[in-house]
């Protein structure tokens, strides 16, 4: 198999891509834990007993809600981020850069059309996201649930890939690929 050389504008746009997944997976990450509403909630009522003051359970809810909001707001700017990238990235062929191959050719092995089906999934997979969590954002009121519901999903298929992409790396270095992560990182085959 011949090695692919990557070019400036392609690994610019892979690592700012991935940087800004991991960080709205990090805020997911810590919505779901540390910074969860009921285990802030739970902080102020173990506070608020060391003191004569007292809040209800809706109170210390919202008190909590408040607390992470300021957190909560780096994963709405990653997911603007991401939006730009992502639109950067579907308009980069039009101009000879990250040209997207067809995973139908009937010339590649099962293999090569998997690991390119699996690209154009992700793809349609990241762009669901980002038009849900606009519309969150953005759009009408009463559709936000339903996007939530939608939007919240995402975690699943971006974890999967993750683990399928690292996956796919590692095989490809240990086999017929060495030099991928170098040529990723740097542009250049590392020589072994």
């Amino acid at each position: 198999m011949q090695s692919k050389n990557y070019s400036v504008i392609y690994r610019l746009m892979h690592w700012a891509i991935a940087f800004c997944m991991l960080a709205l997976l990090f805020t997911i990450f810590l919505r779901l834990t540390w910074m969860n509403k009921n285990n802030v909630a739970e902080i102020i009522k173990n506070y608020l007993a060391t003191t004569n003051q007292t809040l209800t359970d809706d109170q210390m809810i919202l008190l909590a809600k408040k607390i992470r909001k300021p957190m909560w707001n780096w994963h709405i700017y990653f997911g603007y981020a991401l939006v730009g990238l992502y639109s950067l990235r579907m308009a980069l062929p039009f101009f000879g850069e990250m040209k997207f191959t067809n995973p139908f050719q009937t010339s590649f092995s099962a293999k090569q059309k998997f690991q390119y089906g699996l690209y154009v999934v992700f793809y349609v997979c990241v762009a669901i996201s980002l038009i849900t969590g606009l519309i969150i954002e953005l759009g009408p009121k009463d559709l936000k649930g339903q996007m939530e519901e939608i939007h919240e999903l995402s975690i699943y298929y971006l974890l999967g890939f993750i683990v399928l992409h690292l996956g796919g790396v590692i095989m490809a270095e240990l086999g017929s690929e060495q030099g991928l992560v170098s040529r990723i990182i740097s542009g250049k085959q590392k020589n072994i």
